[in-house]
């Protein structure tokens, strides 16, 4: 029989962690800037995604308050381009050129590249039982689940907690929303289904958490953001200019409270599930390491195996997901895989070697390793009301990669 390792072993572990693998803080630049030619791109197809979000955003009722678009290829980004306001109000201060981004849910693959980087140290298994690591994770369709069903949203566990406002209206920490996420039931047996859940999000962090010794906060500085060099980049507005953070539409339940996107405890809560702030230069980073493998600058955050691991559909390595499911919705670790056809489609013109993630306050980020490409469309309206619009936007940008 296998022994696993207790609590105080894995901390003991993870202790480690930093001289084993953290990179030292550098001044990384920048993706090189590049022109349309330069990367192969059609300049008047790209115009006319700007000239769309830019009459999106045109006036004091627009339906989009502000937003940027980013486009890079081989490395190298054009520009970025910002359209309107830095907040929803119809008096709001014009974008600003430095602002920073509520990534929502484009968090994710940011946490579960955390954990990647446990795998990759022999510190985790991504075919252990969940419990190995949480022992409190027990219970009906529980002792199945393996980490790779956190990573790939096949866990059974729900999207939220049933009382995520009323946790959130007491301003609660996260410790409390990892030990009810622990005791959240799983609705299906895992590896039997597919179902979006940032509880599962929440409980990959608690691993990388108990296993490292440190926040997941500190986690993603130390391991991921300052070694790229990405200093306007953090989960959680701890440190970062307030000026500069993008005021967000918020949905009917956080209007007129202090809990909501925009309250100082949301924004400093860095949650795991989607607390991260960022810019469209920085990220397009992010972008540009995992279209190479891992690497950006001659800094390797990921190896070439979980790169690729992450960004291909790991949906077929279990044999009890109904086909129609394992074809039309994939998913890698913690990257999303276009679904193509479906009503989640980032657009129609990515097929489902695309890989990305949304995010609900109005982005949406894909890399299509076919052409080298990827697209940051990064916005502070409410995605829910209007998913077509960053369809409409990815259509027109991927149609302008030659």
């Amino acid at each position: 029989m296998t022994t696993l390792p207790t609590r105080r072993t894995l901390l003991a572990t993870g202790a480690t962690l930093t001289a084993m693998g953290a990179t030292a803080p550098q001044a990384l630049p920048a993706l090189p800037l590049a022109n349309e030619n330069d990367l192969g791109i059609d300049p008047k197809r790209l115009a006319k995604a700007y000239d769309l979000l830019e009459q999106w955003t045109a006036g004091p009722n627009a339906p989009v308050p502000g937003g940027a678009i980013l486009v890079g290829r081989f490395g190298k980004a054009m520009a970025p381009r910002f359209f309107g306001r830095q907040g929803p109000e119809p008096d709001a201060e014009p974008i600003r050129k430095d602002a920073m981004f509520y990534m929502a849910s484009v968090t994710k693959p940011v946490i579960y590249s955390c954990g990647m980087l446990l795998v990759e140290r022999g510190l985790l298994n991504l075919s252990d039982p969940v419990s190995r690591y949480l022992p409190e994770y027990t219970g009906p369709n529980k002792a199945e689940a393996r980490v790779l069903h956190l990573f790939t949203h096949t866990s059974g566990l729900a999207d939220e907690l049933p009382d995520n406002a009323e946790l959130r209206k007491a301003h609660a920490p996260l410790s409390v929303f990892v030990e009810k996420a622990l005791k959240s039931p799983a609705a299906f047996a895992p590896g039997t289904n597919q179902s979006y859940s940032s509880l599962a999000t929440i409980l990959t962090a608690e691993i990388v958490r108990r296993i490292s010794g440190i926040s997941i906060q500190e986690f993603v500085r130390k391991e991921i953001a300052s070694p790229l060099g990405l200093a306007s980049t953090g989960l959680g507005s701890q440190g970062f200019d307030g000026a500069r953070i993008v005021r967000c539409t918020l949905p009917d339940y956080q209007q007129g409270t202090d809990f909501g996107w925009n309250s100082r405890y949301w924004q400093e809560f860095g949650s795991p599930t989607g607390g991260l702030f960022s810019t469209p230069t920085e990220y397009a980073v992010l972008c540009a390491m995992m279209l190479n493998g891992g690497s950006h600058g001659g800094v390797r955050i990921l190896s070439p195996a979980s790169a690729r691991m992450m960004t291909t559909n790991r949906l077929d390595d279990m044999p009890d997901m109904p086909e129609p499911i394992r074809r039309t919705k994939p998913w890698g670790l913690g990257w999303r895989l276009n679904h193509l056809g479906l009503a989640d489609s980032w657009g129609d013109l990515l097929d489902r070697q695309v890989f990305g993630h949304t995010g609900s306050s109005g982005n949406v980020v894909w890399m299509n390793p076919a052409t080298q490409g990827f697209c940051i469309i990064f916005s502070n309206y409410l995605r829910s009301r209007a998913p077509w619009r960053l369809v409409h936007l990815s259509n027109i940008i991927a149609s302008a990669f030659a």
